[in-house]
């Protein structure tokens, strides 16, 4: 059975980091993302990384502050997050393709996807 487990969120202070993991199991997976979403709003492109970590991508709201990275070894990716602002507050998902996306920033791109953890940015 294909699990995407994610973890790492919380409530931090504006200006503060948090570290999000994603752990996957039952295969291996090429591209792997991250989204997120708002209440009230759609879900928005976070960051993706290709299979072998040499290819990254960010959305424009996060680049500078957010790094991706992965360690295949255990089949997990990491969202490290860094000057947190308040409007960073929402779910982020975890996502994995199969194959690598024509368009790593289109969520339809991805088949599997976790169950979401909150983050929460105070002013």
């Amino acid at each position: 059975q294909v699990q995407l487990v994610e973890s790492g969120g919380g409530l931090v202070q504006a200006g503060g980091s948090l570290r999000l993991s994603c752990a996957a199991s039952g295969r291996t997976f090429n591209a792997m993302g991250w989204f997120r979403q708002a209440p009230g709003k759609e879900r928005e492109f976070v960051a993706a990384i290709s299979w072998s970590g040499g290819r990254t991508y960010y959305g424009d709201s996060v680049k500078g502050r957010f790094t991706i990275s992965r360690d295949n070894s255990k089949n997990t990716v990491y969202l490290q997050t860094n000057s947190l602002k308040p409007e960073d507050t929402a779910v982020y998902y975890c996502a994995a393709a199969s194959t690598p996306p024509a368009y790593y920033y289109w969520p339809y791109q991805y088949d599997y996807w976790g169950q979401g953890t909150q983050v929460t940015v105070s002013s």
